[in-house]
C-alpha cells in the first residue's frame, strides 16, 4: 500500500534526522517552513509530526515549538543496581553534566533526623544539583547529608559523582532504599527540566546506606518520565 503524504513526509523527516540534515536535540523548523519545504499543506505537516511524537521521535514544548529528541531509548536506572547518575550514564554512553545549584545548610524535620540518624544539633547541609545528558536537562535532586561527610569540599567540587567524592572519604555506599511516585511538572521544574507543565515525572525519595547499614544521604530527585525508567528486581519469601 503506498503511504499517504503525512506518512511519506514522516519518513523523510526521519531521514533527515538520522543524518543530521535536521540537528538532534535542536527545535525542528517550523509548520511554515516544512509545508513549503514538502510542498504540501500545513495540516499534512501536522499529522506527520503527530506521528513522529507517537513513536517518540518528536517532542512538542507547548508554545515553544517541536523539538528532536536526542535517543529515543530511555535511560534504565537500576538496571546494574546502586549506581549514581555518572555510572548509569557512562554505562549507556552518554556524556554526563552536573550544574550545582546551591550547598545551604538546613533545618530538617524530626521525620528525616530520624531516617539519618542524626540529632537536633547536628549540622545538615542540602545539595542542590540539575543532572544532564549531552546538554539536555534530565535530574533535578535535592540531597540531604550530615555536613561532615562533605567538610572540606567546595562547591564546584559537587560537578563531580557525590559516590566517588563520598568514596574519597572513606565511605563506601553499599545500598539504597527508594520510593517511586509519579507526580506532574510544575513550575519551578518546569524551569530547571525544560518540559511542559502538567508533564510527567518520577519522583524518587531515597536513603542510602554504607555496607554496615548507615545512612548517609537522604535525596528527593525528579526524573523526567519520558527519558527515564527505573528497574528493580524483587525477590519472593519462601514459607
Amino acid at each position: 500500500m503506498a503511504k499517504s503524504k503525512f506518512e511519506f513526509v514522516a519518513s523523510t523527516i526521519k531521514e533527515k534526522i538520522a543524518n543530521n540534515e535536521y540537528s538532534r536535540a535542536q527545535k525542528l523548523p517550523s509548520e511554515y517552513d516544512l509545508s513549503k519545504e514538502f510542498g504540501v499543506s500545513r495540516l499534512t505537516i501536522r499529522k506527520a509530526i503527530g506521528l513522529l511524537i507517537s513513536e517518540n521521535v518528536l517532542v512538542k514544548d507547548p508554545g515553544k515549538g517541536t523539538y528532536i529528541l536526542t535517543d529515543n531509548k530511555k535511560i534504565e536506572s537500576g538496571k546494574m543496581g546502586l549506581q549514581g547518575f555518572t555510572e548509569v550514564a557512562q554505562s549507556a554512553g552518554r556524556k554526563p553534566k552536573t550544574k550545582v545549584i546551591s550547598l545551604s545548610k538546613v533545618n530538617i524535620s524530626l521525620g528525616v533526623q530520624e531516617i539519618l540518624n542524626v540529632g537536633s544539633t547536628d549540622s545538615m547541609v542540602m545539595l542542590e544539583r540539575l543532572r544532564f545528558l549531552d546538554e539536555e536537562p534530565m535530574v533535578l535532586e535535592k540531597i540531604v547529608m550530615n555536613e561532615k561527610y562533605v567538610t572540606g569540599f567546595e562547591q564546584n567540587d559537587f560537578t563531580e559523582s557525590l559516590f566517588a567524592l563520598l568514596e574519597k572519604r572513606g565511605i563506601k555506599l553499599s545500598y539504597s532504599h527508594q520510593e517511586i511516585e509519579a507526580i506532574l511538572v510544575n513550575d519551578e521544574l518546569s524551569d530547571f527540566l525544560k518540559v511542559a507543565v502538567g508533564s510527567p515525572l518520577l519522583k524518587i525519595m531515597s536513603v542510602t546506606y554504607t555496607v554496615d547499614a548507615k545512612p548517609v544521604f537522604y535525596d528527593t530527585s525528579y526524573y523526567r518520565a519520558d527519558k527515564y525508567t527505573v528497574k528493580s528486581t524483587l525477590m519472593r519469601y519462601q514459607k
